[in-house]
């Protein structure tokens, strides 16, 4: 039957991109580690060392969790033309939408997987914490990071990840002044590292009643997000608390007491906030391992070997360091900066559709690597 050997040729084309990847993602060798770390872990001597045997779990965790993903698109791949062989020998229609959805399901596992091959970071496995901030521009510089906001939580339920709201400053009018979030799940920190900078936009802005076109300015900070790291140890002499009532658009964003908290790091004058948790001791928490992501991600991307070395950043957010330009009238267009990758679609990349360029920028850092 024709439609079914159609999506037998989509599996014989993709094929040689899954055979590569045991290769790329070193399968055997994983194994081989995977042998060794729970052969470590046996050791009840390990445990007096509770920090090295968690280190030693977290390790095992993050190589079953590659090998499970190689090993079932594997199996979806071969269970899948055994479907099409078996449909067409009972000339059974009824299982083509199960087979087609197999196909593409298998299709889109071979990019995920082959972009995770990408991912060589010290952190890159690790859940991110994204930041956004208002550039210049008031009301719809603000409406600006709010359409960013919802473009990379669509990015997340389309990938299956978690988000969790950790502080929002509602805009005055409407929008966003500034936020902050967590993205949860295997290698998000790896993907969206690439996200980071001054995004520009330009439309025909709603809240100008004379129709002009305005270009408006907002900046995403992304961070690993790290539970604890022994290069990065923080005094309490270099930390000023302050705590304040929460505010936002109502909902959960919304305290009556004192219970958001700003951390502020006086040597680099870094700046985390969490007003989203239930209490103080929960907000000041967050915060705290906000501040740790954000030295971390600093000192590896500066290449420092310090803590001590980091300065803080004072990168304006408006022309001439955008990474990206998002282009509503009189044309539409994305183009990233960086990499020339440009989509016509703006709907799409607003509902979330930013593999492709997450994709050329590992990619281009491959290559020049």
């Amino acid at each position: 039957m024709l439609q079914f050997e159609e999506q037998r040729q989509m599996l014989r084309e993709i094929e040689p991109e899954l055979r590569r990847l045991a290769d790329a993602l070193g399968i055997d060798m994983l194994r081989v580690q995977l042998a060794e770390l729970e052969a470590k872990s046996a050791d009840p001597d390990l445990w007096s060392d509770m920090s090295a045997g968690q280190g030693i779990l977290q390790k095992s965790k993050q190589i079953k969790n590659k090998l499970e993903s190689h090993d079932q698109l594997v199996a979806l791949f071969d269970d899948t033309n055994a479907l099409i062989d078996l449909a067409e020998e009972m000339q059974d229609e009824s299982v083509f939408d199960e087979v087609a959805t197999n196909v593409q399901k298998v299709i889109d596992d071979v990019r995920t997987l082959t972009l995770a091959t990408l991912l060589t970071g010290e952190y890159d496995d690790k859940s991110a914490i994204l930041s956004f901030h208002a550039g210049a521009g008031g009301t719809e510089a603000q409406d600006w990071v709010q359409m960013l906001y919802r473009m990379y939580t669509r990015w997340a339920e389309r990938h299956g990840y978690k988000c969790k709201v950790l502080d929002y400053l509602a805009g005055d009018e409407a929008g966003i002044k500034s936020a902050s979030i967590s993205i949860e799940g295997l290698n998000v920190y790896g993907y969206l590292r690439s996200e980071a900078g001054v995004h520009r936009l330009v439309r025909v802005s709603p809240f100008d009643s004379s129709g002009r076109r305005h270009t408006s300015f907002a900046s995403v900070e992304v961070m690993p997000e790290i539970d604890e790291d022994t290069t990065i140890v923080i005094s309490d002499a270099d930390l000023r608390v302050d705590t304040y009532r929460s505010s936002g658009a109502g909902g959960q964003h919304v305290n009556k007491t004192d219970s958001a908290v700003r951390v502020t790091h006086l040597p680099t004058g870094i700046v985390t906030a969490c007003q989203n948790e239930r209490s103080q001791h929960q907000n000041r928490e967050v915060a705290m391992k906000m501040l740790r992501s954000k030295l971390a991600e600093i000192k590896q991307r500066e290449h420092l070997e310090k803590i001590e070395d980091i300065k803080g950043e004072q990168k304006e957010i408006g022309w001439g360091s955008q990474i990206r330009s998002y282009v509503f009238m009189p044309y539409t267009l994305v183009k990233d900066h960086r990499t020339s990758y440009e989509v016509g679609n703006v709907t799409a990349v607003m509902d979330g559709d930013l593999d492709g360029f997450i994709n050329a920028y590992l990619a281009g850092q491959s290559s020049a690597g």
